[in-house]
């Protein structure tokens, strides 16, 4: 019996274990490229999508144990709900966030001020700005007259109740406090977030910086990454040391649900959802049952509520709109010469440059859209008015009118009631002079079914 030679056994042994070794080595993570840093893009008015947007990608961030979210920002503002629930979860996050104002030309405007106050690294690449964080209330008019003296006969001003005057104070002392406590979080300048609340006020990126507004200048992503390489963030209470030493950046953009809600934040679709939908329930109410106009439009209004809830709306713009509507469509069901029709043109065009605040959402609605809609609008008025003047004029060819008046041929002889043919139908009659049969009559009037008749001479005298 051959018993195994240990030389063959050993080199076994040390294969397997130069296997194992690989493996394992092939496992473990490269020193060079330990950490992770997940990228993401913040561009545009800040609203519903945006805060679903980073509150997913920051769960993502935590999952993957990265070392640091880049939140790359440029936006006007946006609403105040969506802007508190991303620095919620920034101040929530496990994971250190970057808010970095890029790329040149881009801003942190309103909201987005609140957002980089938020954040544990604040910075701004070169030509690039923030500021202008005041809040302001859609729909309630602020007091400017209030210094004013008081007009002859009526109470002076500042003894009313002024409540848009008391809840723009109220939002703009909650919006200071709320700004100054994330500075004080963040060791940043609470003198100028005041300011940039109560003022309106705005700073370029190298301005931001010398007043410690933000932490840094960075010409580009790897920069940023390079000038916070080893700096100590405060995350969740605890000092945490950033070692990004060879990191791989992945980029997390939006996806397709976070595209079509964007999509149709965007003040034009959203205009153009509202009238699809408002014209489409006109439609319906009109013609109940045709269900198409009623689905579609039905629809079409709340994708455009959810879009307007994003976006600074005037309700005074949105109400001219509305009664632009109704003028029209009253001119073409009571033509009153033209007077409805263009006061309802007036009143839908001024609606619309009024509808969205372009101070407040960066964006305003395409006048070429508005002008579209007007002389479409202005259009089907017209020929809605022209085809009901056309019917009005067209002889009745249905119903009491078209009866009265009509001839037919009696059926029968009858001296008091018989049958009549009529329009191709077989009638009931009654007569005062009696009839003979294929006689030509005349119908005098109508009760219920019942024609009252009088005979005429035919050709022959008869």
């Amino acid at each position: 019996m051959k018993t195994p030679n240990h030389s063959i056994i050993a080199s076994l042994f040390l294969a397997f274990a130069l296997l194992w070794m690989t493996i394992t080595v092939a496992n473990q993570p490269n020193a060079k490229s330990s950490a992770r840093v997940v990228q993401l893009e913040l561009v545009g008015p800040i609203g519903p999508a945006s805060s679903d947007y980073i509150d997913r990608s920051l769960d993502y961030a935590d999952e993957i144990k990265a070392s640091l979210v880049i939140i790359r920002l440029d936006t006007p503002g946006g609403l105040d709900t969506a802007m508190r629930e991303i620095i919620k979860k920034i101040i929530a996050s496990p994971v250190p966030v970057a808010t970095y104002v890029a790329p040149g030309g881009a801003r942190a405007a309103s909201a987005g001020v609140y957002i980089l106050y938020a954040s544990h690294i604040a910075a701004m690449a070169p030509a690039t700005n923030l500021g202008a964080a005041t809040p302001v209330q859609i729909g309630i008019l602020s007091d400017t007259e209030e210094d004013k003296p008081p007009v002859q006969g009526k109470p002076k001003l500042e003894n009313l109740i002024d409540h848009g005057s008391v809840m723009e104070r109220k939002m703009t002392n909650d919006a200071v406090a709320y700004l100054r406590g994330l500075a004080n979080l963040r060791g940043r300048n609470g003198e100028w977030a005041e300011k940039a609340v109560r003022d309106s006020v705005s700073l370029p990126a190298e301005e931001a910086l010398k007043l410690k507004v933000i932490d840094l200048i960075a010409a580009d992503t790897h920069d940023l990454l390079t000038q916070i390489q080893g700096r100590a963030v405060n995350v969740l209470g605890q000092s945490v040391k950033l070692d990004l030493s060879g990191a791989d950046i992945e980029v997390s953009e939006p996806d397709w649900r976070n595209r079509i809600l964007s999509g149709i934040a965007n003040p034009n679709v959203a205009y153009i959802l509202m009238l699809i939908g408002i014209y489409g329930l006109i439609i319906e109410f009109a013609h109940p049952g045709a269900v198409a106009p009623g689905t579609i439009g039905a629809i079409c209004l709340l994708l455009a509520l959810y879009a307007l809830q994003a976006l600074s709306v005037n309700y005074a713009g949105l109400a001219l709109i509305l009664l632009g509507i109704g003028l029209m469509i009253a001119e073409a069901f009571a033509p009153s010469f033209g007077i409805l029709g263009i006061g309802g043109i007036t009143s839908f065009v001024f609606g619309s440059v009024i509808l969205v605040d372009m101070d407040l959402s960066g964006e305003g609605l395409s006048p070429i859209l508005i002008i579209s809609f007007a002389v479409s609008s202005f259009l089907i008025c017209i020929v809605t008015t022209g085809l009901l003047i056309k019917v009005r004029r067209k002889p009745v060819v249905t119903g009491r009118e078209k009866m009265i008046g009509s001839t037919g041929t009696a059926m029968e002889d009858f001296a008091s009631e018989g049958r009549v043919w009529i329009h191709s139908e077989t009638w009931s009659a009654r007569t005062e002079t009696p009839v003979m049969k294929n006689q030509t009559v005349l119908v005098k009037d109508i009760e219920g079914l019942t024609l009252n008749i009088i005979p005429q001479q035919n050709e022959k005298g008869e």
